[in-house]
């Protein structure tokens, strides 16, 4: 299979960068979450408000200080990207988001561990070509030193 080269930049850019924020959250947490699992949640929804952010302004400096060194994306194409990846294609600002609408989020936290998943409708160009369209994702953070840091990340075009 021939992997056009613009695709995969393109889905690093859009699919690794943390690019969210709910516009509609659901916390689906277990029976009787206690206040820590509370807690998680809010934070992990303050760093994707702080994501989708960083996503539109072009903010390489977000992906240096959120992605975990062992950071892997595996866009829509099955391409496998990393933190640094991720950081030099922001940095290149060949990518530009118009906007991004964040549904459908789920945050469900198991100790230092949480999982994201949601819809994305993103608007955007990159290199003159538009890449708009839904996708839905995952994205997996881990609390580790007290700072909630992005591990993994899936994202699947939709209909």
């Amino acid at each position: 299979m021939v992997v056009n080269k613009y695709w995969v930049f393109l889905f690093c850019l859009l699919l690794s960068l943390p690019a969210v924020a709910a516009q509609r959250v659901s916390a689906r947490p277990k029976p009787a979450m206690d206040t820590g699992d509370q807690e998680s949640i809010r934070q992990i929804i303050d760093m994707e408000h702080q994501a989708r952010e960083a996503s539109l302004r072009r903010d390489a400096d977000f992906s240096q200080r959120t992605l975990a060194e062992d950071y892997v994306a595996i866009t829509p194409l099955g391409q496998v990207t990393t933190k640094q990846d991720t950081v030099s294609a922001r940095k290149s600002a060949q990518l530009k988001y118009d906007t991004i609408n964040v549904t459908d989020m789920v945050v469900r936290v198991y100790g230092d561990t949480a999982v994201v998943t949601a819809r994305a409708d993103v608007k955007g160009h990159q290199l003159g070509e538009d890449f708009s369209g839904p996708y839905r994702y995952t994205r997996v953070w881990v609390r580790r030193t007290g700072h909630w840091l992005a591990v993994s990340y899936q994202a699947t075009v939709t209909q």
